[in-house]
C-alpha cells in the first residue's frame, strides 16, 4: 500500500511518528514543514517539504495546493494520512487527483477536547475515517471513530 502523510512539524509529526508500527510496513512518502525536528524525526524518509506557516494563509494555501496536485499525481497514494494541521486540507480536497482509489484517514489531536480544530472542521467532510482521541471529541465529529490515546 502506498501512504501519504501529511502534517505540520512538532505535536502533529509526533502523533504520526507514534504510528511508526503501521506506516512501517508500507511504501510511504510525508509531506511536513522543512524544521529541525522534522529533519531530524524522518531522516532516511522520503520527505516532501511544504509551505507555512498555513494558518489564515492564502498565498500558502495555493502554494500547497499545487505542491498536492504534482504530489498526488506523482505518488499516487492508496491513503492520505493527517493528523493536522493546515498542510493537510489542500491533500484532503483534492485527493480524487491521486485516483478513484485514494482514501483518507483524519486522526484528531490529542488536546483539543473541549472544541474542534480549524483544520479538523475543514477535513472532515472529504475524510474516509475520521478518528479521535476522547469521546468527548465526538460530539464534534458525528460518525467519527474512537482510536483512544495516540501518544
Amino acid at each position: 500500500m502506498k501512504v501519504l502523510l501529511v502534517c505540520s512539524s512538532g505535536g502533529h509529526l509526533t502523533h504520526l511518528t507514534c504510528l511508526e508500527q503501521w506506516w512501517s510496513e508500507h511504501d510511504r512518502h510525508w509531506v511536513t514543514f522543512d524544521t529541525e525536528d522534522a529533519v531530524s524525526k524522518l531522516e532516511g524518509e522520503r520527505v516532501t517539504y511544504a509551505h507555512s506557516p498555513t494558518t489564515r494563509n492564502v498565498v500558502n494555501l495555493v502554494r500547497n495546493a499545487l505542491l498536492a496536485l504534482r504530489l498526488l499525481r506523482r505518488e499516487r497514494p492508496d491513503v492520505i494520512v493527517s493528523s493536522g494541521a493546515g498542510a493537510a486540507v489542500p491533500f484532503f480536497w483534492l485527493r480524487r487527483l491521486a485516483g478513484p482509489q485514494a482514501r483518507t484517514v483524519y486522526l484528531e489531536v490529542i488536546d483539543r477536547v473541549d472544541s474542534p480544530t480549524l483544520t479538523g472542521r475543514l477535513c472532515r467532510p472529504v475524510t474516509d475515517l475520521f478518528c479521535v482521541q476522547w469521546p468527548e471529541q465526538q460530539r464534534f465529529y458525528p460518525g467519527s471513530v474512537l482510536v483512544g490515546k495516540v501518544w
